[in-house]
């Protein structure tokens, strides 16, 4: 192990809010699937558990691990954090159907004082229809992911805890929300069966491509931050970002592009032998 790498776990402090949020979430989930696995075994697999715990499992490993620091100190890592909380997390956390099992998880007076109350308001639910409106969704997580790479933006999350933790939030919340409409999780309503998707994602993928080769074929550092505060591996700060850049474009298009695929091919129908079928990724079911 290099120099550089031990004091990155040597600086490391376990993060015990976090953690214990976490943990409390996935406590609170699994309490709830139990309960509902009792009655629709055949919803809540032993896969969908294993998705939302995953989903878990991947956020902490993204923020609260010696990742972060290593995300502090290389573009790269950096761009990789945010991948994770703009794709694979949001993904697994919705296929887990997360909505009724956090509700059934929580303990009774809970739910029944508190809670409840707050999620049947009329407002609350006109809001959260509003939010994943497909328009609504997509600009959400776009505009934030755009503004977040501002450079000024981009240099005070990595000078300022605080605000790297909300820059965090808001990649994951945004991307929950873009999310939504492409797995519609139980109990939400199916998807209209169109070619609509298609464009959501493909104009989601030409926003981070733009950003990416931006980055990639900049001749100069773009984020003052790396340059002010070299890292301790040693690697030019242009070709840091340069690596980074690339891995954005290309993993960051997969997630994109892949559900993509998987949606053209339900919508052409060549999965039943040419009758077009309802649309949608292994959908968070019934």
């Amino acid at each position: 192990m290099s120099d550089a790498v031990r004091q990155i776990f040597v600086e490391w402090r376990l993060p015990v809010g976090l953690t214990a949020t976490v943990l409390l979430a996935a406590l609170i989930y699994l309490r709830g699937w139990v309960v509902l696995r009792r009655t629709r075994r055949e919803q809540f697999t032993v896969e969908r558990l294993v998705a939302f715990l995953g989903g878990l499992t991947l956020f902490w490993t993204a923020v609260g691990s010696p990742m972060d620091g290593f995300a502090d100190a290389l573009l790269t890592m950096h761009m990789i954090e945010h991948l994770l909380l703009m794709s694979a997390i949001p993904m697994l956390l919705l296929y887990g159907l997360p909505v009724v099992p956090m509700l059934r998880g929580l303990p009774r007076p809970v739910l029944r004082w508190v809670v409840g109350p707050v999620v049947r308001t009329r407002a609350l639910r006109r809001l959260v229809e509003w939010m994943v409106k497909p328009m609504v969704a997509w600009l959400a997580m776009n505009v934030a992911y755009l503004a977040w790479h501002v450079p000024a933006a981009y240099n005070l999350a990595l000078e300022n805890e605080t605000l790297h933790a909300a820059e965090h939030l808001c990649f994951l919340f945004t991307s929950l929300l873009f999310w939504w409409y492409i797995l519609r999780p139980w109990p939400a309503k199916d998807r209209p069966n169109d070619w609509g998707a298609l464009i959501y994602l493909a104009m989601g993928d030409v926003v981070m491509t733009m950003l990416s080769a931006f980055l990639a074929f900049c001749d100069r550092p773009v984020y003052s931050y790396y340059v002010e505060n070299p890292n301790p591996f040693h690697i030019p700060v242009l070709q840091d970002q340069v690596m980074g850049a690339v891995v954005m474009w290309v993993i960051g298009s997969f997630a994109y592009l892949v559900p993509a695929m998987v949606i053209a091919y339900r919508l052409t129908g060549w999965s039943d032998g040419g009758t077009a079928t309802p649309v949608a990724l292994p959908r968070a079911g019934r």
